[in-house]
């Protein structure tokens, strides 16, 4: 299990299958602001609710000259039925392999209910322009947090 890449690291690169099917890497943003976030589950309430105020600031990324790119280890066809119930207007990357999470030490122990599993820590990483991580979130309580991200792109 990987650690968490540090603010001031460059952030790992990346190679997986979006929702458009290509595969989608981190080098492809080169010179772009890059919101790279990590939610657990396609259709959970929490993730919902994050997916959709990252599509309502769509506006304030794009204008900031920035991507916002959700990832799970949820296949592309639940990433489609995802995206397309709830309008998003940003790109899902698929991790059915898990070298995405590993690479980026989101990929944790977690308790439930009394119950120990490995799943995703809800994380947020802004990488800039040179691929350099300039913050991270994590754990992510999702109230606010899209807002709080879309604050650092616009000031970076």
């Amino acid at each position: 299990m990987a650690d968490m890449p540090e603010v001031g690291q460059h952030a790992p690169d990346f190679s997986v299958p979006s929702l458009n099917s290509e595969a989608v890497k981190l080098s492809d943003f080169k010179g772009k602001t890059v919101v790279l976030y990590f939610y657990p589950k396609d259709s959970t309430p929490g993730c919902t609710t994050e997916a959709c105020d990252f599509r309502d600031s769509m506006e304030r990324v794009q204008k900031a000259g920035a991507v916002v790119l959700g990832a799970s280890r949820d296949s592309l066809k639940r990433h489609k039925n995802f995206s397309e119930k709830n309008g998003l207007n940003f790109d899902l990357l698929s991790d059915e392999e898990g070298g995405l999470t590993e690479a980026y030490g989101v990929w944790q122990e977690k308790k439930n209910y009394g119950r120990t599993y490995m799943g995703i820590v809800r994380s947020t990483f802004l990488i800039d322009a040179k691929g350099k991580i300039v913050e991270r979130w994590s754990p992510v309580r999702v109230k606010g947090h899209a807002a709080a991200v879309i604050e650092a792109v616009e000031a970076l």
